[in-house]
């Protein structure tokens, strides 16, 4: 347990919603400074709480002290293992306009914050503190070291070097304000009080504190999830790629693009986690029930293929459907789409009929699946829903129902596409919220 004295000023509790405190002879009051000092409570010792813990005491200095409250044995616990161990630190795209197109929910909220604090300044802020970062072709960036420890040591070093106070094992269980201060009751059986908080806690209990204190909570379900699909078609096809193919749902706007991936629970990659992430509340209210469409060609559509095919059967007409995949799909998929088109065994280009060519275009841009249920991208722990971002003021992070508290991270209603999004919005929340509690 890493336990550092927490400094907050004693006033006096006059509401009588915080009666039942007083009631409370085992609750020790955490010792108090004798000083003005601003004091700063972080509720969170994930990455936007940190971050945020950070920004704020380096702009603070001597005027005030910051102190991270963190419910775990360890602080940065989803940034050790985010990536397969390796943090996808952020992403390359450093366009705001571009970047926000790659956030489900809260991307337009996003874009002014993007301008102050994006993947340049996050860049440089981790580069300058002896962690360079590499991109990769798909544009995500990762530690030169390829090992997120290289990140967690980084921010605990500077966490330390700005005098940030870090208390593992002591969540937070209630917070109340009196119109002057807030009163946090901690997880230990301790009282302590703050000038502000900072909610940057994912999961439910940050969801209910900032409830309590009259936020609307958009309800959170997953995000960025793959599709359990009982058919033999994808058992047959485990383990295969295809580098490019655009899933959607049929009868909605719903869809994703990129690699494809067959597995024997169903579908992955990157264009169902796309898929998921933009259908997260409608696949939900669906109960995770639907037919997916795949398109395993795009951008040529059924009549394109039709076309391209049926010129085979002159070009290539003694060659057989079976044993040759003439647009580059993998040959095990495209003898599984031979095989369901209805063509005999052995049949050659110039025998095959018109109807089958048909078929074979159909299903190679527009097999369906019936999807029954998700499964959690191992990789990714993410859901949409949160605090309402129109409650938010996203100048400064500071709730706009309760001067004083600020959010940042996984509690408010915004989420991003695999890539370094969901670490950046992190980063860039926690810095506007930890500058603003600073002023």
């Amino acid at each position: 347990m890493q336990v550092f004295l927490l400094h907050t000023g004693q006033v006096p509790i006059r509401a009588r919603r915080f009666r039942h405190f007083q009631n409370r002879a085992a609750m020790k009051q955490v010792p108090q400074p004798m000083s003005d000092s601003l004091h700063i409570a972080i509720v969170g010792g994930g990455a936007a709480g940190v971050f945020a813990a950070i920004a704020c005491a380096e702009a603070l200095g001597a005027r005030g002290r910051v102190t991270i409250f963190e419910a775990g044995p360890k602080p940065l616990a989803k940034v050790r293992i985010s990536g397969g161990g390796r943090c996808n630190v952020t992403n390359a795209r450093t366009d705001p306009r571009d970047l926000v197109a790659h956030y489900p929910r809260g991307g337009r909220e996003l874009l002014g914050p993007f301008h102050r604090f994006g993947p340049r300044e996050t860049i440089a802020w981790f580069e300058s503190r002896g962690v360079p970062l590499v991109t990769q072709p798909d544009l995500c960036l990762f530690p030169a070291s390829d090992d997120s420890a290289t990140v967690i040591d980084c921010l605990l070093s500077a966490a330390r070097d700005a005098g940030i106070t870090l208390r593992t094992g002591c969540g937070v269980k209630r917070i109340d304000h009196n119109g002057a201060r807030f009163c946090l009751a901690l997880a230990t059986g301790e009282i302590a009080t703050a000038d502000r908080v900072l909610l940057a806690t994912g999961g439910a209990k940050g969801l209910d504190l900032a409830a309590a204190l009259g936020h609307h909570i958009e309800p959170p379900v997953p995000s960025l999830f793959t599709f359990r699909v009982a058919d033999p078609r994808c058992t047959h096809l485990a383990g295969i790629v295809v580098p490019e193919a655009v899933a959607n749902v049929p009868g909605t706007r719903l869809q994703g693009a990129g690699p494809l991936l067959f597995t024997h629970e169903g579908l992955s990659g990157p264009a169902i986690l796309r898929l998921s992430a933009w259908g997260a509340r409608e696949l939900a209210a669906c109960g995770y029930r639907f037919t997916c469409a795949l398109n395993f060609l795009p951008p040529l559509t059924t009549p394109a293929v039709a076309e391209k095919l049926n010129a085979l059967r002159t070009t290539h007409g003694r060659k057989q459907l079976h044993t040759w995949s003439p647009l580059g799909l993998p040959q095990r998929l495209w003898e599984q789409l031979v095989s369901a088109s209805g063509a005999r065994p052995g049949v050659a280009w110039a025998e095959t009929p018109a109807t089958i060519v048909q078929s074979l275009a159909r299903l190679a841009t527009a097999s369906e699946f019936p999807v029954s249920g998700k499964a959690v991208n191992r990789e990714e722990f993410v859901t949409c829903g949160g605090v309402s971002l129109r409650e938010v003021d996203f100048r400064t992070m500071e709730s706009r129902l309760r001067p004083g508290l600020f959010f940042a991270g996984e509690v408010l209603d915004i989420d991003g596409l695999t890539g370094g999004f969901n670490f950046q919005a992190a980063w860039t929340t926690g810095w506007h919220a930890g500058t603003a509690m600073a002023r």
